[in-house]
């Protein structure tokens, strides 16, 4: 879920600009830290490291996301990590300063519940992804998620976003942009016809 632009004033009072450059870490999984974050520029990836050090991603969020709220709401130690992907600009944002705030705003507080709907949403997908869909469904689910018409991933980040290689990624991508479902551009998908991609998965 992204925040209204029109809501952005209310981090900038509360907050703190801070800048980070491509692969610097936000934060890491077990850091005790409780800020909630606003992007306003470039995009960051939400990933776990296993035993064997590999990288697991698990999201890749944008201009207008929040992220850290678990941790800003019930202060517990960070369960991912986080990192820059480039250049990125945040509001960083503690609890003692935001909670006046939200309490002031109605529209806020709609928003932050909002957000933590979205992210219950968003973990029952994760789960069905992993489990219930084969590898084309999981591309389509994928790019429903979105909810915009033209998305701007990389293969190699959309499979590291599904758990396929990206051979497969690019083949199903591919086929989908055959049956004109989708339109094929240089970093970018352009979705043609959401109601086709839904009608695969309900099928």
């Amino acid at each position: 879920m992204k925040i209204s632009e029109d809501l952005f004033k209310y981090f900038k009072e509360a907050g703190t600009l801070i800048k980070y450059h491509p692969n610097d870490v936000i934060y890491m999984e077990e850091d005790t830290t409780n800020n909630l974050y606003l992007i306003l520029k470039g995009r960051v990836k939400v990933y776990l490291i296993s035993k064997d050090g590999q990288e697991i991603t698990l999201d890749i969020i944008g201009k207008g996301r929040i992220f850290g709220e678990s941790s800003f709401l019930q202060n517990t130690n960070r369960p991912v990590c986080v990192s820059a992907i480039d250049e990125v600009e945040l509001i960083s944002c503690q609890l003692e300063t935001m909670y006046p705030t939200i309490l002031k705003s109605q529209e806020l507080t709609i928003a932050i519940l909002q957000l933590l709907s979205s992210t219950n949403d968003y973990l029952v997908n994760q789960v069905k992804k992993a489990y219930l869909y084969n590898r084309h469904e999981k591309i389509a689910a994928f790019l429903l998620e979105q909810n915009k018409k033209t998305i701007s991933y990389t293969h190699e980040e959309i499979a590291s976003l599904t758990g396929l290689n990206r051979v497969t990624v690019t083949k199903i991508l591919n086929d989908f942009c055959q049956f004109g479902w989708i339109e094929l551009k240089y970093k970018k998908i352009n979705i043609l016809n959401r109601t086709a991609l839904k009608d695969y998965l309900d099928k």
